[in-house]
């Protein structure tokens, strides 16, 4: 028996359990962690859905005045029909997404064109014209896309901003092409400074589609994965079963002590 393992044997067993322990514990607790997030997030996830299902057929209601703005919750707002009156203002940002479940003719790879709208009464909100596909992003693919002009009066739905995380990609100030819907940060790259910008976006409705048909508006996304109840079952069994190994661990521990 080599002098190592007769200083292991040699240990009471209490010294013997103790880093297993502690990693035990440490795994134990952040598996409880990662499966309390997924409870959190499925919360989350059924209020998104409740909101998608009641909301967007709830009647228009005008939108607040800009000084109303950074009030407006995702909470209490996103998808709710708005209107809004004023006119759009030169400039396009595009928002890439792959549509898979279309209202209108076109699908696939593509972006959302989003275009400043100044607001009569003061502010700039960034409206979702409607989605084009990838090869036709440039206007000039596109005839008859150009946004109204002069004063008009839009209707379609409130939506959140979002915020980009360590592995999203950044926006292309070249192509003017965007991973992240960030009103705020849009409207900044097409030249809307010194004047307040809304902390949200506003997808038009379909009768808002051009007569060339692109880009064709009420495209919301509506639909969610949601599988946070089984990645919750899945962190909290695994837990479990940590517990279950650890018992089996100690109890041999002990029969070869007493051995």
């Amino acid at each position: 028996m080599t002098s190592e393992a007769a200083e292991g044997r040699g240990r009471s067993p209490r010294r013997r359990l103790f880093w297993p322990a502690v990693a035990a514990m440490v795994a134990f607790a952040i598996l409880m962690a990662l499966g309390t997030w997924q409870v959190e997030r499925l919360q989350w996830k059924l209020q998104l859905i409740e909101r998608v299902e009641q909301r967007p057929g709830l009647p228009p209601v005008d939108l607040p005045p800009a000084g109303d703005w950074p009030r407006m919750t995702e909470e209490q707002w996103d998808y709710r029909p708005v209107t809004v009156t004023g006119r759009f203002l030169p400039g396009e940002a595009y928002y890439y997404l792959s549509l898979g479940k279309p209202k209108g003719l076109h699908a696939g790879p593509g972006y959302f064109v989003y275009a400043p709208f100044e607001v009569e009464g003061g502010g700039v909100v960034m409206v979702n014209r409607g989605f084009v596909p990838e090869p036709m992003r440039q206007p000039e693919t596109r005839p008859e896309s150009a946004a109204p002009q002069g004063t008009v009066t839009l209707a379609g739905l409130w939506r959140r901003d979002e915020r980009g995380g360590m592995l999203t990609f950044g926006a292309d100030s070249a192509t003017g092409i965007w991973f992240v819907r960030e009103a705020p940060k849009m409207a900044a790259s097409l030249g809307v400074t010194g004047v307040e910008v809304a902390p949200f976006t506003i997808d038009l409705a379909a009768r808002h589609t051009p007569p060339g048909g692109l880009p064709q508006a009420g495209e919301t996304i509506m639909s969610f994965t949601n599988n946070h109840l089984q990645y919750a079952v899945t962190w909290y069994g695994l837990g479990a079963a940590l517990i279950v190994v650890f018992i089996v661990f100690v109890r041999g521990e002990r029969r070869n002590a007493r051995d």
